[in-house]
């Protein structure tokens, strides 16, 4: 298997593990009022939102695109298996939802483990003075994605939208993790037990 063909099925899997699944186990949990899951998989979309700032990012060749498409897989990790209470809920739920998500969070894992491997070679891409082959071939699936979704707006304005994306979700992280510091408000109420 090339280099392409791997990146271009490293794609196929995120879409179809990171968005479609996710995505249909959000509506199920609305469906059956699974509280727990629906709480965790908010948490999840807001986590995972780093990947399509980082499709945005790619289509306009920043190299910064290769940091955050680590750190997204890695944060993605973190955020599936951080909240305890919640996993502890699903793993006493008896519902197939929550059985589809216990199930998804380990293939996940599985994908997330390999991609951070198979993506981490290319992160000194984000810190070289120009990109050699093997890095550019990673914009081919978001260039492809553009010409689906958004064929008449300039390459330079969705590079735009991606590094304000990128802005926006590193301001909002720190936020939140100074929200999670000792005393702050969602570390007592993760200490107080409230779920």
């Amino acid at each position: 298997m090339s280099l392409t063909d791997a990146i271009w099925l490293d794609y196929s899997l995120a879409v179809a593990l990171t968005v479609v699944v996710p995505l249909l186990l959000l509506v199920w949990a609305f469906g059956v009022g699974l509280r727990p899951l629906i709480q965790l998989l908010i948490v999840y979309w807001r986590v995972s939102s780093l990947l399509a700032v980082t499709v945005y990012l790619m289509i306009a060749g920043l190299p910064v695109s290769f940091l955050a498409g680590a750190m997204a897989r890695l944060l993605i990790l973190v955020c599936v298996w951080f909240w305890q209470d919640w996993g502890q809920a699903l793993q006493q739920s008896r519902t197939g939802v929550a059985r589809a998500f216990l199930l998804w969070r380990w293939i996940l894992t599985g994908y997330m483990g390999i991609g951070i491997l198979f993506s981490g070679a290319f992160v000194p891409c984000a810190f070289g003075m120009s990109l050699s082959e093997a890095c550019r071939a990673w914009f081919g699936p978001p260039l492809r994605f553009r010409e689906i979704f958004h064929p008449q707006l300039p390459v330079e304005l969705l590079g735009g939208v991606g590094a304000l994306g990128l802005v926006a979700y590193l301001l909002y992280s720190v936020y939140f993790v100074w929200r999670l510091r000792p005393g702050g408000p969602l570390n007592s109420v993760l200490i107080g037990g409230e779920k």
